[in-house]
């Protein structure tokens, strides 16, 4: 595509976005009984092992599509403003396109996150095609050791594939805390994204209960830093990070199973990644009743969760919506396994 064309369909489906992302925050603002954001898992497999992740295994299947597109039509009628897809690692998928496409008919913004080492320019444009409006990589380092192969070494061509080709926002997120050794490698990568023309965010790993790890000297000073480089946007609401790089708790009211819900790949809707197992209700069977039940729900993991997308999503019902209601987290050994060793 001539460079003139690309840019212009990229600032056509730039202003798109934007005013769709408007609808949503007025809708999101009036009424409190439908969910803004929801992660759906396409598939749980994933290429990499990066350590401090608990998220993956290394042998699932993809959940089948009219499963999953049965699922997305369930978050229609749940009013579902955002599905974002997640894993695992969700390029995976054989039908993925198909998938994004499915989230465009039954919601207003379609999200996916990424470790971006698939990521082809012919992939890139079927992204396009299909509809993506947003796309999230974090890297966690310069040089790949054996906590994250996801380094800028191996991902800068992707990266330039990205600039020159996506016509969908791109965030590059960088990592600190959780064994990452060297924290100014967050700043290498938020720059180059920025060269490249993307957002850039940092995030704090929390441990494998979703719960906080607080931020050693360096790291918390390479952590200011990087909060100069978020520009203004609803994705970059990180306000609870200032406390979590202190070892403070956050004094919010987690809307987790209301304003915002994960699917896991049975389909059952939870409260985070962080806590499968509550409520672990199917998604057919979820509710108005239950986005009500779990909006006033106060949960106790809430002081020193770090699990940044249900912080921005809450922040729509910061000032409203007293929690009457008190429920423990689900304790570690309890929670859903997805980890295997094969």
């Amino acid at each position: 595509m001539p460079e003139r064309n690309h840019s212009g369909v990229r600032r056509r489906r730039t202003i798109s976005r934007r005013l769709r992302e408007a609808k949503l925050l007025t809708k999101g603002a009036l009424n409190t009984d439908h969910p803004i954001m929801a992660h759906i898992i396409p598939i749980r497999r994933c290429n990499l092992s990066c350590t401090y992740c608990n998220e993956y295994d290394d042998f699932s299947k993809p959940v089948a599509l009219d499963v999953i597109l049965r699922r997305l039509e369930l978050l229609g009628r749940l009013k579902t403003g955002v599905i974002t897809l997640s894993g695992g690692e969700p390029l995976l998928h054989p039908d993925l396109d198909e998938i994004i496409r499915g989230i465009r008919r039954h919601a207003t913004l379609a999200g996916m996150i990424t470790n971006g080492y698939l990521l082809t320019a012919d992939r890139v444009r079927r992204l396009n095609d299909a509809g993506l409006d947003y796309l999230q990589i974090s890297i966690d380092n310069v040089m790949p050791d054996d906590v994250s192969k996801k380094s800028l070494k191996v991902l800068d061509k992707k990266l330039q594939i990205l600039a020159e080709h996506a016509h969908f926002h791109v965030n590059i997120n960088s990592v600190l805390g959780g064994g990452i050794r060297k924290p100014e490698d967050a700043l290498v990568v938020g720059k180059r994204a920025m060269e490249l023309g993307f957002t850039s965010t940092v995030g704090i790993i929390h441990d494998g209960d979703g719960q906080l790890r607080p931020l050693a000297d360096r790291e918390r000073e390479v952590f200011l830093e990087m909060k100069k480089f978020e520009k203004k946007h609803f994705s970059r609401i990180n306000y609870f990070q200032e406390a979590i790089a202190n070892g403070e708790p956050s004094d919010w009211r987690c809307r987790a199973g209301a304003r915002y819900l994960y699917i896991c790949e049975s389909g059952l809707v939870h409260y985070c990644s962080q806590q499968r197992g509550f409520p672990a209700k199917p998604l057919e069977e979820y509710t108005v009743d239950d986005i009500r039940r779990e909006y006033i729900t106060q949960k106790s993991c809430a002081p020193m969760c770090t699990v940044s997308c249900v912080h921005q999503i809450s922040y729509f019902d910061f000032f409203r919506g007293e929690q009457t209601r008190t429920v423990e987290p689900v304790p570690a050994e309890q929670l859903v396994s997805i980890r295997a060793a094969h």
